[in-house]
């Protein structure tokens, strides 16, 4: 029978609390690289130069093929051997940044070529710049697309905040390690750890849910109104 203590659970809330306020920091953060690099590599893939192309493409799947801690060792540990040191929180948002983009990229390609390709060839009939195509014409019609796959990839990257705690970084998994080692109950830590994972994860899920029924309504709206 388990031996719940609540004394002891209220007594570690708050230090669970605070570790959170990181954990949500770290993803976020993470999640922002993702986003940005995604794109970048995403529209890499689609220049005309062959050989970027294919650096990135291979970039992408080794990323994509090789674990995430294994990614944070070498970040943080590796990175010194070359002239690189960098503290354990930007070195875990850089391997989690970039191990995210690499999925995202491939996120991004799906909602670019989902894009009809007579709205390719319009833009190309206007003679509008690559960046007008992609920014006012292509971008904004991909992005219905794209969402789902955006959503579960914030709750992934949240979940995988856990693994930051193997170069140190006082996440909230570290800290409930740290919690279990000096009080030697283990229990009550990683039980809240994972309410609270649990607590963070349903409601985010639920509004990336109604935020893509949101915009798939707008835009459905604002092709009803332009064929009007």
């Amino acid at each position: 029978m388990f031996d719940w203590k609540w004394d002891f659970t209220i007594e570690i809330l708050p230090r669970l609390l605070d570790a959170t306020i990181n954990t949500l920091i770290a993803a976020g953060l993470g999640y922002l690289i993702a986003l940005i690099v995604g794109l970048i590599f995403a529209l890499a893939q689609r220049t005309p130069l062959r050989s970027v192309t294919f650096i990135v493409r291979e970039l992408v799947e080794f990323v994509r093929s090789t674990p995430l801690v294994l990614q944070i060792f070498f970040v943080f540990y590796v990175g010194p051997q070359i002239g690189i040191r960098l503290s354990p929180w930007t070195a875990g948002m850089i391997a989690i940044g970039l191990h995210y983009a690499s999925y995202l990229s491939e996120v991004y390609r799906a909602g670019l070529d989902s894009v009809p390709k007579g709205q390719w060839e319009a833009c190309s009939a206007l003679n509008l710049s690559v960046r007008r195509t992609y920014a006012k014409i292509i971008i904004p019609q991909a992005i219905p697309t794209v969402i789902p796959g955006f959503g579960n990839y914030l709750i992934g990257i949240f979940k995988d905040t856990p693994l930051l705690s193997v170069i140190g970084v006082m996440e909230l998994f570290h800290a409930a390690n740290s919690i279990g080692a000096e009080t030697y109950r283990f229990l009550e830590p990683y039980t809240l750890v994972g309410l609270i994972f649990l607590v963070i994860s349903l409601p985010t899920a639920m509004f990336i849910r109604r935020f893509e029924d949101w915009v798939r309504g707008a835009l459905g709206m604002k092709k009803l109104y332009a064929k009007d």
